[in-house]
């Protein structure tokens, strides 16, 4: 993993620059109002790779609303703060976004730990929060998700299926499509990680397969050999982790390197280029799943992908850059519903009235993103439901099965 100091250093300070209404008077829009995205991700250490994609994504999205004037009379930008992957710094994040007067919304985080630190603050201000990539079910539909599903917090919006369909799609895959039958299941003890493996067990054992055994690690560990010894006595054939790329590349390295040559399967927390450059050749034939489908075979995404490159944007947008640019999209939207339903003025008060406009505008988002249709439930997940099995094919991530998973 590349950490680009400098260049985030430079890039916050272009990108945190205040806005020109901090009272939070928003007045007539065509005095040239400029409304703040806030943006929530790792963008430096664990995680960073897919952090980066995120707030690249968010950036193209106010750069095309500003260029093409989506709202007339408002400007954006993007305020992009660092969460180091943390859940206190994220709920840290959060306070601020929410006491910047200028901001409308905020797209992030990765994590579904962190998310679980942000939600209350950004629903007590009545401010909208759209992650792309967090897939936990517990976010949107309560702790008891599995008996009785009740939303939480109605600021809370994602472009991100759940693992609920994540965790079973692959299931699915490694036992009919790989025909695997006797799965090792091991995840990081975090929040997405935790709960990804949990549904992959139980999916899996569902379908006829046998759970050979089960482990945790923690985050930042690097030496996995009593863990490689665990699986190689199991006589697994697969070894299914939930949990993030920086272990996960380590792990199947190792477990190559002793001699056992089964396939890591995984969710979209290792589905990053870095997975790949970390594990080398080990990670030939291991798979991941991920939302969505692949960008590149998205005829809307076409534009963001050249952006993007064109731009020499650092990180990896592959796995949440266009569902960041999406969830950009839908508030830019929600702002232009605000006004629309307003005259054509802003409302007067951003934190007092535009904010609670726009989370009920995204809730009745309806529109063709560069993902697809976006569109929330009552829950507030997206309804596009789609998954896509990646596997490693000659150093690089290939798309191997795209479908739906109803369980």
């Amino acid at each position: 993993m590349v950490i680009l100091t400098s260049v985030l250093t430079t890039g916050a300070l272009t990108l945190t620059a205040c806005g020109s209404r901090d009272n939070g008077k928003s007045g007539d829009s065509g005095s040239g109002t400029t409304l703040t995205i806030g943006v929530d991700a790792p963008l430096s250490g664990e995680n960073s790779t897919t952090g980066l994609g995120i707030q690249y994504g968010v950036q193209i999205a106010v750069d095309d609303a500003n260029k093409n004037n989506w709202v007339p009379g408002v400007k954006f930008k993007v305020k992009a703060l660092d969460d180091k992957a943390q859940p206190a710094t994220g709920q840290s994040n959060a306070t601020a976004l929410v006491g910047d007067a200028t901001t409308v919304g905020a797209v992030g985080p990765l994590n579904s730990g962190v998310a679980q630190s942000m939600q209350q603050v950004f629903n007590s201000a009545n401010m909208v929060e759209i992650s792309p990539s967090n897939t936990n079910p517990e976010l949107t539909q309560g702790k008891d998700w599995q008996t009785s599903k009740k939303r939480p917090y109605k600021s809370y919006f994602r472009t991100a299926t759940t693992d609920a369909l994540q965790g079973g799609f692959a299931a699915d895959y490694a036992y009919h499509g790989l025909k695997k039958k006797k799965a090792f299941v091991v995840d990081d003890k975090q929040t997405y990680g935790a709960g990804l493996a949990k549904i992959f067990n139980a999916s899996f054992k569902k379908l006829g397969g046998k759970v050979a055994g089960t482990d945790h690690v923690n985050t930042g560990d690097k030496d996995f050999g009593s863990l490689v010894t665990k699986i190689k006595n199991s006589g697994a054939d697969i070894l299914y982790y939930g949990g993030q790329y920086d272990e996960s590349a380590l792990i199947t390295k190792q477990l190559k390197d002793a001699g056992v040559k089964i396939p890591l399967f995984g969710g979209d927390g290792m589905f990053a280029s870095t997975y790949i450059d970390t594990a080398g050749k080990a990670s030939e034939g291991d798979l991941a799943t991920s939302v969505g489908v692949p960008a590149d075979t998205l005829p809307a995404a076409k534009q963001f992908i050249e952006t993007y490159k064109s731009k020499g944007y650092k990180g990896d947008y592959a796995a949440y850059g266009a569902y960041a640019y999406d969830a950009a999209t839908a508030i830019i939207k929600a702002v232009k519903a605000a006004v629309d339903a307003n005259g054509g003025k802003l409302p007067s008060d951003i934190k007092t009235d535009l904010r609670g406009k726009v989370v009920d505008a995204v809730q009745k988002s309806d529109f063709e993103g560069i993902t697809g249709k976006v569109a929330f439930d009552e829950f507030g997940d997206t309804t596009n439901k789609q998954l896509t099995v990646y596997q490693v094919e000659n150093g690089k991530w290939k798309a191997v099965k795209t479908g739906t998973f109803n369980g």
